[in-house]
């Protein structure tokens, strides 16, 4: 029988626009559901927007737009972001609509028909930023802890929940049940505060003072509490009480959620539930706060913010995906940057995984026809096949403890065992050796069926890049089951003679980068920093003077390596340049040269070049080229390319 899940995100709240604390919990909640659909589970995935309660009733109100229009511009917005980080949802419920707006006032009728809703005037410290009176042993210094502004006095009436009631049956349940709240340490912190009295739940507002909310059945003087229409969100999305989406799923529900919201899904929403007469969640899965780069809470005034979607701009939305899962332990605070995410993503996507796929398919290319070839497996094959079929037990069990980085850790392991072994049989050589076809043929497969292994287990957190990974090498998909099995990548499948590269070498931006396309070949003669000419100016004449000489120091702080080109192509709107896409060891670089009028990109895959390897990158016509290739200028102003006269291998130093 087919294992069903249920995953949800909060619903946002529309005070603002989509931030990294929204994007960090959605995308974990999106590599979840992601694997568990893998692994054949029937998963649904909820996400939303909050559109209810004073703060947005303000925010409407201070930017002199109309509340409904004002919340349908912001829901949009999240509508948007989920779809550039390919957030795989499959509803999206906003609290305004009437299929939620329903279930709250049924629920509302329901609980106060029965005695446990009931009128009372009270006076307590409120916090506008959470929308709730806060207790004295909830504030530190006098202050919220998590606006940092003193809380309010506030007196009205209001209509009471009676959570008190449930305190005992709540503390018991989270004892009986270790995998309610994750990690264990926020089980804790909720035990701790139950031990005490919690008191009763203020459930409605005022409507003189918050017009903006669902008015109650029997008083349409108030309006219902922000939290207790939001939580609803979680049922009414799968048609609560009697739909056949909630009789399927509810039962499996994991939420998501940060820190800051932890009461009230951890107490507020579990009392509710019992209230109601509905079974309580399966558990939640709480993260931890997100800090900026320098260790602080992120804030504009401390230029500390870090947008995901700019980073999903400038690197892709699989790069910000892998970083925040692999860098940001699950439940834990974490300071993040844009720098960070360059180290992470050159580390273990451009230099780990893509280097390895850009080198399996340019020896495929060149001594294979491109076709996949027969293996004939040695022990030392046997190894990595072992290792490859472990693989999904491990990163199962890891991502079931929460534990994603250390799932990606695991598969990204594997990735370098496959680099050790790529270049410890060197089939560059076997390649030349007489009887190295068979060899050869066995090296590529075993790399080409690890790379199909290593792409089903990291599609949760790379969708798209994965899907390009198969298909450069002509792999089919599958699920977690097919990672259970070695040798599904079909024999004689033939590769695609062109693919781009994978994960291109990432630079972070350099406000003071000059864009500039002259100098992009190292000849006789060249200057750094020429002025910016355009492609039809003939060469300036040569200055006749005395050429400067430099010390031995001086020339050995310039470091040339060999690299081989993996694929070039002319850049648009200009006749001059080329972008070569190049191997220099393990590593993938991109060079801009100016030698398209003396070669043909098709003519250059597979030849070995000089290049200077420690050169600052430059961005030449948008593009970031991390070197320069040396060539010869004759007085004609003709290019040769400098290259070895014998087959060394990339990444050879020259000296």
């Amino acid at each position: 029988m087919t294992k069903t899940t249920y995953f949800s995100t909060p619903l946002y709240y529309v005070n603002g626009e989509p931030h990294m604390g929204h994007a960090y919990t959605t995308v974990v909640a999106d590599f979840l559901v992601r694997f568990h659909r893998l692994a054949g589970d029937d998963t649904f995935f909820l996400t939303g927007t909050d559109e209810h309660g004073e703060k947005i009733y303000q925010a409407a109100k201070d930017s002199g737009v109309e509340t409904q229009a004002y919340v349908d511009g912001i829901a949009a917005t999240f509508a948007e972001a989920w779809e550039r980080l390919q957030i795989s949802h499959d509803d999206f419920l906003r609290t305004t609509e009437s299929r939620h707006t329903d279930v709250v006032t049924g629920v509302l009728q329901k609980v106060y028909d029965q005695g446990d809703i009931y009128y009372d005037e009270y006076e307590g410290t409120y916090c506008v930023g959470c929308e709730r009176f806060l207790t004295d042993r909830e504030l530190v210094d006098g202050k919220c802890p998590d606006h940092n502004t003193v809380p309010k006095l506030r007196r009205e009436g209001n209509y009471f929940f009676r959570m008190e009631n449930h305190r005992e049956w709540l503390a018991n349940h989270i004892r009986e049940t270790p995998d309610f709240i994750r990690p264990v340490g926020y089980a804790n912190e909720i035990l701790s505060i139950l031990s005490e009295p919690i008191g009763d739940l203020s459930i409605s507002r005022p409507r003189t003072r918050v017009p903006w909310g669902i008015p109650l059945p029997w008083d349409e003087d108030h309006v219902t509490y922000v939290w207790f229409d939001a939580l609803l969100n979680y049922v009414s999305a799968l048609g609560y009480p009697e739909g056949d989406l909630y009789k399927k799923y509810w039962g499996s529900a994991r939420h998501l959620i940060g820190k800051d919201i932890l009461k009230t899904h951890a107490i507020f929403w579990p009392t509710m539930l019992r209230a109601m007469g509905a079974p309580v969640y399966a558990g939640l899965n709480v993260g931890g706060f997100l800090m900026g780069p320098d260790g602080q809470k992120m804030s504009k005034s401390l230029g500390n913010v870090v947008d995901p979607f700019v980073l999903a701009q400038r690197y892709s939305s699989d790069a910000v995906r892998y970083y925040l899962i692999k860098d940001v332990p699950y439940g834990q605070d974490s300071n993040i940057g844009e720098s960070a995410l360059v180290d992470r993503y050159n580390a273990d996507l451009a230099n780990d995984l893509g280097n390895l796929v850009s080198r399996v398919r340019a020896l495929l290319l060149r001594h294979t026809d491109g076709k996949l070839p027969e293996a004939v497996a040695t022990p030392t094959e046997q190894e990595i096949i072992d290792q490859a079929l472990s693989l999904h037990g491990t990163v199962a069990d890891l991502v079931g403890q929460l534990r994603f980085w250390a799932a990606l850790e695991e598969v990204m392991q594997f990735v370098r065992r496959l680099n050790r072994y790529f270049n410890d049989e060197e089939p560059w050589k076997l390649a030349k050796a007489a009887d190295g076809a068979e060899r050869l043929g066995t090296v590529l497969y075993c790399c080409v069926e690890g790379l199909r292994i290593v792409s089903i287990l990291l599609e949760p957190a790379l969708p798209s890049k994965v899907k390009d990974l198969r298909q450069s090498l002509a792999l089919p998909g599958g699920d977690l089951e097919a990672t259970r099995q070695w040798g599904l990548a079909p024999v004689g499948a033939k590769i695609p003679e062109t693919a781009d590269i994978l994960f291109p070498k990432a630079e972070a931006p350099e406000t003071d980068e000059a864009e500039t396309e002259n100098a992009p070949v190292a000849t006789p003669g060249s200057k750094k920093g020429a002025s910016k000419k355009s492609d039809s100016a003939p060469p300036a004449a040569e200055p006749d003077v005395e050429e400067e000489q430099i010390s031995i120091d001086d020339f050995f702080r310039v470091q040339m390596r060999v690299a081989e080109v993996v694929r070039a192509e002319a850049v648009p709107k200009t006749d001059k340049l080329l972008k070569l896409e190049l191997l220099v060891g393990d590593e993938q670089r991109t060079v801009v040269s100016g030698i398209a009028q003396f070669y043909d990109p098709d003519d250059l895959a597979g030849r070995r070049v000089v290049l200077v390897a420690n050169l600052k990158p430059a961005k030449l016509r948008g593009i970031v080229s991390q070197g320069m290739i040396l060539a010869a200028e004759d007085a004609e102003g003709n290019l040769a390319l400098v290259e070895p006269d014998k087959q060394l291998p990339s990444g050879a130093t020259v000296r």
